[in-house]
């Protein structure tokens, strides 16, 4: 086997290996929701449904219908074990490891200097953030998608295969339809027009010599600015924050700092943070020295360019391929994000990498002393800190706190942290990260809602009320918090302006399920039985796994003393997949199960099943619900159904 094929092989196989671990992290809280948990439509697998809704859908305010295939096609093979999804992840890492390596070979025949450049790309902390986020298939993918257009690019640009040329176009097509920051790979193929393919060989960098090459990408502008408008409009309603927000003035700054920091992580790759808050104030002299040492180096490279043109198309990858993300069109709180660095630093390690070989050949360094040494240093020095790093994202809990622990005033950090808290059962510790996120950030609607859900919780509705309607009014278009507030109103009766709120969530997201179920419970309250069951069987369709609608849905068709609504064998079918669901674990679950074997005729399944159902009942310190369990039993000991009125006087 060919060395480089070897070489290729190993950088693969070394980083799945590196890697290995986030195959046992979980999902977090952040983002992960909307890409895979609490996503009904991805949930599904791989539909005509899923696939139409993937190309025209701006969930997560983004069109990137790529994203979403390969999510559903996880779910069709892992449903929702994260450590599918997360393997997924890692190979398509080290296909782009691999995949960089022998574009930078093809280009430079520099063995050596390209297999490092690979491995600071695939074991570099930075990049773990892309890699051990599920939500971030994305970064991986669309990197996957740009190395293939800028291979088959450079067989275009050296063997004039117009093949070549269109196939780099379907590569990049693929690649905006993953992630769109991928909009500036066009920059990226003029630069290696002028080195190392040196298609551009005058160093001044004449505009009637450059213009020929512009002109014959056209139909990779033409992608990418479609991509740029469309991004636009799918970002510009939620995720782009508003100038009254985030002055011009204020994210000029930002970016200049931006830029310093990522070279400074670069090379020093410590205190990194799934979340870094967006300060309110810079101070000048941070952004005027950041703005000097970017100068310089600019400077620098320029000056080089005809003795070292790596260093300057290093740095101008860098600096260009970061501007979609770098702040002047704000999306989201954030100042910076590791994730934002995985294509962009590429420009970086070429820039460093053939400048320090440049330098040891001068110095006639020996090249194990010289060389091998120092780059296995590097390297090892990277998969160590890389190693840790993945540490901190086995969970939500270990996440944020570390976040919090490495950055200040953190709002997203803290609300984040209170939502692994409570999913923990540990309220008390939770309701204090949300209050102290409301300090940092008293505009922020989920802190609000997540407080009023959690007094809802424990049996709090007049508290709750007030938190639930700010959410709502900060933040109108959440179907969460409308669907919250419907929750609180209908607890207090308040089931007209309820309805209201569980319509209005229904109308911002035609897949979301609870609304729907919510409104069909607040119809039987009203004894308006018959039009309850449109609405549950709706939310059923959306939600067909949803262990409490079926629970809930199969009582009333089993138990609804209204006989026009009782339905005993689709009751019975329900309370069988939600036992299934439930493992025949949790005695709601039985009992309910118990009560459509009684609608259907069969006393001896329901003696059987609700007799587990009091014995998981009592086991479980649950008396109250063990000795209305018992009534229940007794009746189908006479062959008698269970019957109630779900009307709230």
């Amino acid at each position: 086997m060919p060395r480089p094929r070897v070489i290729g092989l190993l950088l693969a196989l070394a980083t799945l290996l590196a890697y290995l671990p986030a195959t046992h992290d979980r999902f977090i809280n952040y983002d992960d929701d909307e890409y895979v948990t609490q996503n009904q439509v991805v949930q599904r697998g791989l539909t005509w449904a899923g696939v139409k809704w993937a190309f025209t859908t701006w969930h997560a305010s983004n069109w990137h219908p790529l994203t979403w295939l390969s999510h559903m096609t996880d779910c069709e093979l892992f449903h929702l074990n994260p450590g599918g999804h997360h393997f997924v992840n890692v190979l398509f890492h080290a296909a782009n490891a691999t995949l960089l390596f022998l574009l930078l070979l093809s280009l430079t025949d520099a063995l050596w200097p390209s297999a490092f450049i690979a491995a600071l790309f695939a074991w570099h902390p930075l990049h773990v953030e892309s890699v051990a986020w599920i939500s971030e298939r994305k970064d991986v993918l669309s990197t996957f998608f740009a190395l293939l257009a800028l291979r088959s690019y450079v067989r275009f640009a050296r063997e004039k295969h117009r093949r070549s040329f269109w196939l780099a176009v379907i590569f990049f097509a693929l690649g905006l339809m993953s992630k769109p920051m991928l909009v500036t790979l066009p920059w990226v193929m003029l630069l290696l027009d002028y080195w190392p393919l040196q298609r551009i060989p005058d160093p001044e960098f004449k505009i009637w010599k450059v213009r020929r090459f512009v002109l014959e990408k056209w139909p990779f502008f033409l992608l990418a600015a479609l991509s740029a408008t469309v991004t636009f409009l799918a970002q510009r309603s939620e995720a782009v924050a508003s100038l009254a927000k985030v002055p011009l003035t204020l994210r000029f700054e930002n970016a200049i700092v931006a830029y310093g920091a990522y070279l400074v992580k670069t090379i020093w790759p410590v205190r990194l943070a799934v979340f870094y808050p967006l300060a309110k104030h810079i101070a000048w002299q941070l952004t005027a020295t950041v703005a000097a040492v970017l100068l310089l180096v600019s400077a620098a490279a320029w000056r080089r360019r005809r003795h070292s043109p790596w260093l300057l198309v290093g740095w101008l990858w860098f600096l260009g391929t970061l501007v979609p993300v770098i702040g002047l069109v704000q999306v989201g709180d954030q100042a910076m994000a590791d994730r934002y660095s995985y294509f962009p630093l590429i420009g970086i390690f070429i820039a460093i990498t053939f400048t320090v070989a440049e330098w040891m050949s001068r110095a006639q360094l020996p090249k194990i002393a010289g060389a091998a040494v120092p780059g296995v240093l590097v390297l090892s020095a990277c998969l160590a800190l890389t190693e840790n790093q993945l540490r901190y994202w086995r969970d939500s809990e270990a996440l944020f706190t570390h976040a919090l622990a490495v950055t200040k005033d953190n709002a997203l950090a803290h609300l984040n942290l209170g939502v692994a808290l409570e999913e923990q059962d540990k309220p008390e510790a939770a309701l204090i990260e949300y209050q102290k996120a409301a300090q940092l950030d008293p505009d922020r609607h989920e802190m609000y809602n997540n407080i009023g859900k959690l007094l809802m919780d424990e049996g709090k509705p007049e508290a709750a009320l007030n938190y639930c309607r700010e959410s709502v009014r900060l933040n109108p278009k959440s179907q969460f918090s409308h669907n919250n507030l419907g929750i609180v109103l209908a607890e207090l009766g308040q089931f007209d302006e309820a309805l209201g709120q569980f319509s209005e969530a229904a109308q911002l997201d035609a897949h979301y399920a609870p609304p729907r179920f919510q409104t069909g419970r607040i119809l039987l309250k009203q004894g308006r039985d018959a039009e309850a069951m449109p609405y549950f069987y709706e939310a059923l369709r959306i939600e067909p796994e949803n262990l409490q609608m079926l629970t809930y849905i199969s009582r009333v068709l089993a138990a609804d003393e209204n006989s026009q609504i009782g339905n005993g064998p689709a009751a019975l079918a329900l309370a069988t997949k939600a036992s299934q669901l439930a493992g025949k674990a949790q005695p709601v679950a039985l009992d309910t199960l118990a009560m459509a074997y009684a609608a259907t005729g069969h006393f001896d399944e329901a003696v059987q099943t609700g007799q587990e159902a009091v014995n998981l009942a009592r086991t479980a310190g649950q008396k109250d619900d063990a000795d209305i369990m018992q009534q229940r039993l007794e009746l189908y000991r006479k062959h008698q159904p269970w019957r109630e009125s779900f009307r709230k006087n």
